[in-house]
């Protein structure tokens, strides 16, 4: 541990070059909360505290603010919900933004955001490890950067990294023998380069039937593995969107019934999916998100391209050969390409250590609305599986618990400060 002389400073830099312990290290005290990733969650956490005076610091692994929306993402997706449920706290989109705003759009909503608020996260620093000391009662959190390895001491840490941090790569059996092109959708911008191939898009939510989608606009041939039942949404319903229309229904009936509406008008305006290899889950849209965070798909046009036969929707995957995939009905198609539209999951284990707020998967193990305080200044932002608006939800609270303990600190500090002042003079 650095030794008292760097925990009674403002957020300044010191050196231990005679410690071995820190030949290498510098060490940093920051006076408050030290936010890791500065995506949508750890903005929106910067901006509550800037708001009411509390002093922190972003530490973001990229070289860009909300990096899986600038780095990860193809470039025809748009925000799957109406505007009013994606915007951050206290600062809304710009009127002339579409209901369903652009990755572009929303990128720079977002540096709109960091700007309005002069948020300026730290970046390409990667946090190694963080770990609560008991001993001291502060959190220390080591990175490494270009600039070498730093150690933070806080009384406070939020983890906003999200539940989307990695993403995720199943092993399928004979990939190594395949031979054509092989890419996570994190990496799929356009289907331009694969005009006239044959693509193999493994995964059916959102991202696998948008791919999908973008694949058959730029004449390629999709086929789609569906390797489990799936509900398929129509993303408006009378005019509304289907999300906002379940809110609202959801103030006045219980869930299972609002999902029993949903399905109702899914099966009305988009008919029978079974027949098309498109089996709905037993359990409903929402009750599944709530249990299982499993995202309904809202459909934007690829059903129509499954009815017609320009996506093909085939079941799970048995093995791949040299230009072909085993299914596991036994039928071979061959291809030329392949698209792991797999998801993502959180990398909280991989640096948070000793810690029991968490589960092996990286999420907080306290259900929304409970899941955004730990002990010991330990905070969770993004993980609520309920998108930028229970991230925004959390932000709030997280930013408001923090600063009702920085300023009882602070005041402690100053009372203290005061009484040594005046025990001080009474010596003359």
């Amino acid at each position: 541990m650095c030794n008292t002389s760097c925990l009674n400073t403002p957020p300044v830099v010191q050196s231990f070059g005679k410690n071995q312990d820190f030949l290498a290290r510098r060490c940093i005290w920051v006076n408050g909360p030290v936010i890791v990733g500065a995506g949508p969650s750890g903005l929106a956490v910067g901006a509550g505290l800037k708001e009411q005076g509390v002093p922190f610091i972003i530490l973001e692994r990229a070289n860009c603010i909300a990096s899986l929306w600038q780095n990860r993402t193809y470039d025809r997706l748009k925000l799957h919900l109406p505007k009013q449920f994606c915007q951050l706290p206290n600062f809304p989109f710009p009127d002339d933004f579409p209901e369903y705003p652009t990755k572009y759009q929303f990128i720079k909503y977002l540096e709109s955001y960091a700007k309005h608020f002069d948020i300026t996260p730290q970046f390409n620093e990667t946090v190694q490890s963080a770990k609560y000391d008991e001993t001291f009662g502060l959190w220390r959190v080591k990175t490494i950067s270009t600039g070498g390895e730093v150690e933070y001491i806080c009384r406070w840490l939020v983890v906003a990294t999200g539940e989307n941090a990695e993403k995720v790569v199943p092993e399928f059996k004979g990939l190594d023998e395949f031979g054509g092109h092989v890419m996570h959708a994190c990496d799929y911008k356009s289907g331009e380069s694969f005009r006239g191939k044959r693509v193999l898009v493994v995964g059916c939510g959102n991202s696998g039937m948008e791919v999908s989608l973008d694949l058959c606009n730029h004449n390629a041939s999709p086929s789609m593995v569906v390797r489990s039942s799936v509900h398929v949404l129509p993303r408006e319903i009378l005019g509304k969107s289907t999300f906002e229309l379940a809110v609202l229904l959801m103030k006045w009936f219980p869930l299972w019934l609002v999902d029993k509406i949903l399905l109702i008008f899914a099966r009305l305006i988009l008919g029978n999916l079974g027949k098309h290899g498109l089996k709905r889950p037993s359990a409903g849209p929402l009750q599944l998100k709530n249990t299982e965070g499993k995202t309904p798909v809202l459909d934007i046009g690829a059903l129509k391209k499954i009815r017609s036969g320009e996506i093909k929707v085939v079941p799970g995957i048995k093995r791949f050969f040299q230009g072909s995939v085993e299914l596991v009905n036994g039928d071979n198609v061959e291809i030329d390409s392949v698209v792991l539209a797999t998801g993502y999951r959180s990398n909280v284990p991989s640096w948070l250590k000793e810690n029991d707020f968490f589960s092996g998967e990286g999420i907080p193990k306290k259900p929304f609305p409970n899941g955004w305080k730990g002990n010991a200044g330990l905070y969770a932002v993004g993980f609520t599986r309920r998108g930028l608006s229970g991230a925004s939800l959390d932000a709030i609270s997280v930013a408001h618990d923090i600063a009702k303990s920085w300023k009882e600190e602070t005041k402690q500090k100053k009372k203290s400060v005061a009484a040594r002042h005046r025990r001080c003079i009474s010596h003359f």
